[in-house]
């Protein structure tokens, strides 16, 4: 897949000069309700004999329109949009810089440039997607495109009765609800990230950990317990993981993330991994004493590996 970035006032030198049709959104998670506009754009590229084509933003557009108190966290940040993207048979991604000027284009100014602008033959899109600040939903299109293009919108996809929408999906993952998130994305949750050292404490436990540094920008489930598996180099591992404060050793710690491979026992600090988020198991506990923090690992493992057995 060819990814193109544009910074507005983009140069018409960076637009491909052939036909394509064109879908439309952030497309934060890749969800289903995500994955049936792309699917309904690569149905119509193909009747048409012209490629399929994506404009989607390098941040989220709310950045441009208000304050965060804290970074702002994503369900996938772009490389990992991007290859989703791409397993979805997209050929070429338009990835354009979300800025106060570009938020401010008018509707017909956005059509003209970013639409037509792009050689698009058919605009393929979600019922409420907007673009632009004002009568800029998909009920709106059909005049601002003057029969230059077709528009295609895409109804509301629902999964086991509930909406697909990102907004569901971030409060799923931010309540460690990862059984309903896959329904939705399709696919487990994944976050990425570096092996750091730690305290070494999991080791004295019996149970070694691997630290992981999360990459700034993906959003982290509940603190809790869970199942999942990480990838380091091309091979996935299962095991258990731990994101939390470790209460039982102490008042006001740092929330970390920490990983326990199942019969693993080699060293893979600075190693870039991949973690798939299978299953909540628990909340985290402060034990009374280590003792009992390490009959309750024993049994996180246990359940661990029957619910692994069963992907």
């Amino acid at each position: 897949m060819e990814v193109i970035y544009l910074h507005h006032p983009y140069e018409a030198s960076q637009i491909k000069k052939e036909p394509v049709v064109l879908a439309m959104g952030f497309f934060d998670g890749v969800h289903a309700g995500h994955r049936t506009v792309i699917k309904r754009a690569a149905d119509e590229a193909k009747k048409r004999g012209t490629k399929l084509a994506v404009l989607t933003y390098d941040h989220h557009p709310s950045i441009a329109f208000k304050t965060y108190n804290k970074p702002l966290t994503y369900l996938t940040r772009l490389p990992k949009k991007l290859e989703l993207l791409a397993e979805l048979g997209v050929e070429l991604t338009y990835v354009v810089n979300f800025t106060s000027e570009f938020a401010q284009l008018k509707p017909q100014d956005f059509v003209d440039q970013y639409m037509v602008g792009l050689h698009a033959q058919a605009v393929v899109a979600g019922f409420d997607h907007t673009y632009g600040p004002e009568n800029s939903d998909m009920k709106h299109l059909p005049q601002y495109a003057q029969n230059r293009f077709d528009v295609i919108e895409v109804q509301q996809v629902n999964v086991d009765g509930k909406e697909s929408a990102s907004t569901l999906a971030r409060k799923l993952v931010d309540d460690g609800r990862l059984d309903t998130l896959k329904h939705i994305l399709l696919r487990p949750y994944e976050t990425t990230g570096v092996i750091v050292h730690g305290e070494a404490r999991g080791r004295e436990l019996g149970f070694p950990t691997a630290n992981v540094e999360t990459t700034p920008g993906e959003r982290l489930p509940a603190v809790g317990v869970y199942v999942v598996e990480m990838k380091i180099g091309q091979t996935w591992y299962p095991g258990m993981a731990s994101i939390g404060y470790n209460v039982t050793f102490g008042e006001n710690r740092p929330k970390t993330v920490e990983i326990n491979l199942f019969n693993f026992s080699r060293a893979i600090y600075g190693e870039n991994v991949q973690v798939r988020w299978h299953h909540y198991l628990r909340g985290e506990v402060k034990f009374d004493n280590v003792q009992d923090l390490i009959d309750q690992l024993a049994e996180d493992e246990k359940q661990s590996q029957v619910l692994l057995s069963k992907l």
